[in-house]
């Protein structure tokens, strides 16, 4: 009898399809960088991170190119290495807004704790001895700004970083994904 261990099982690569009339389609029209720096076409874009978030991040991925017809003045390894570029220009500038981002959370709790501890500190000095419905109230009214000031780096650290993270690591993959360019009827 065998177990089925999906870590031993080789991982097939997934192949994202898409069918193009010519090259100039997968690139973003008012772009006119040298071939290797161009932009992605925003859809085109759009198209191929959907579909890598499909699958598992260990899934390993290939883009397959269909095209009526290669015309000359679109050489294939400049342009599989236009489409590695892009998405490696992506990675990085997700590792820049994932370090704004912490940045942010930084200030935002330094701010949150101050405040914090400023709302305790004035209800303690405030309505520490003093009795009745209203110092009850105002005291904590205090509190609950306090720790409402906390909302904001609870909010970062708890949940706003994982997209990122996650959006960069598909990134990453599909910087280093295979990219073959076939024209129409060959495969």
């Amino acid at each position: 009898m065998r177990l089925f261990n999906p870590a031993a099982e080789p991982c097939h690569p997934y192949s994202i399809e898409l069918y193009l009339g010519d090259p100039a389609q997968l690139f973003n029209s008012l772009d006119y960088s040298p071939l290797e720096s161009r932009h992605l076409n925003h859809d085109i874009e759009d198209f191929i991170v959907g579909s890598a978030e499909e699958h598992p991040p260990e899934t390993p991925l290939e883009l397959h190119l269909h095209l009526e017809q290669w015309p000359p003045e679109h050489p294939v390894e400049q342009v599989q290495t236009a489409v590695r570029n892009y998405f490696a220009d992506r990675a990085r500038l997700n590792g820049l807004q994932f370090s704004q981002l912490m940045k942010r959370g930084r200030a935002s709790l330094m701010i949150g704790m101050l405040f914090l501890i400023a709302c305790l500190l004035l209800r303690r000095l405030l309505f520490a001895s003093a009795a009745g419905a209203w110092t009850v109230v105002a005291g904590e009214s205090l509190t609950i700004a306090g720790w409402v000031a906390m909302w904001r780096p609870m909010e970062i650290y708890l949940y706003d970083w994982w997209p990122i993270r996650r959006r960069g690591r598909v990134y990453l993959k599909l910087s280093q994904m295979p990219v073959a360019i076939l024209e129409k009827g060959k495969r």
